[in-house]
């Protein structure tokens, strides 16, 4: 199974952000609060992403949002300095892909790039994209290389970066590629593959097609950080403005 890809390089380069998360697993030193708007030294985290978009040379962000979305939307408006930005607003949560299919909606070409709104990954965009067209791949995703054996699964390739599996996390790896939540995709994939309105990005798409539909991984040795847990909160705050300044 196969999907054309439609459109080439273009000079709109666009994101969606999963912006929506309840941070519930740092919800004991998170203010009620979106997770993407956990302060950073007085700055929301979401604010470093988009500052990270801008020197990647995106200039259309899609936010996709939900809890206590007015938030966001008081907080940002409808531009971040040459951004712009629209939202996504969910009802009711939708999964993952639920809100990477909803959101994909309001983009303005065939691909476009994903960024989990909890993590922070400086990766190579340009790279993506021109690896992503390469390949005519239908989902590219960036992956990086770490250690943490009980946090993450791997994602498995071959030597042509084709995802050929994925493994649950396992306690006999020592270095491992996990899913660092940047992508691009073709949205022609959501009118083709057979999901409900609510579903798992990963699990009901990513894995239960990989085998059928062509995905492909690309390595990248950037930054990486999830502010999902206290911990990794807390190197955040120190780490994050080593890559990103904000005035």
């Amino acid at each position: 199974m196969a999907i054309s890809i439609t459109d080439t390089m273009s000079e709109i380069r666009e994101a969606i952000i999963l912006a929506g998360g309840l941070g519930t697993r740092i919800s004991n030193i998170l203010p009620d609060l979106p997770k993407c708007m956990a302060p950073i030294n007085d700055k929301p985290f979401l604010e470093y992403l988009l500052e990270y978009l801008i020197k990647e040379n995106i200039t259309r962000v899609i936010l996709s949002v939900g809890y206590k979305h007015e938030i966001i939307v008081n907080h940002f408006g409808e531009n971040y300095k040459n951004l712009e930005i629209v939202y996504a607003i969910e009802t009711e949560p939708l999964g993952t892909g639920g809100a990477i299919a909803f959101a994909s909606q309001l983009t303005i070409n065939n691909n476009f790039f994903v960024l989990n709104g909890d993590t922070f990954f400086t990766a190579n965009l340009d790279e993506l994209e021109k690896f992503h067209f390469k390949k005519k791949s239908n989902i590219s995703i960036i992956v990086r290389q770490i250690n943490d054996k009980l946090r993450y699964g791997t994602v498995i390739t071959d030597d042509n970066y084709r995802i050929i599996g994925f493994k649950e996390k396992q306690i006999n790896n020592d270095n491992i590629y996990i899913n660092g939540g940047i992508y691009m995709i073709n949205k022609n994939i959501f009118s083709i593959v057979n999901l409900d309105k609510k579903f798992s990005f990963e699990k009901d798409l990513l894995e239960k097609y990989y085998s059928s539909i062509p995905f492909y991984a690309l390595d990248s040795k950037a930054y990486f950080i999830d502010i999902g847990i206290p911990e990794d909160y807390e190197k955040a705050i120190n780490e994050i403005p080593l890559y990103i300044k904000l005035k």
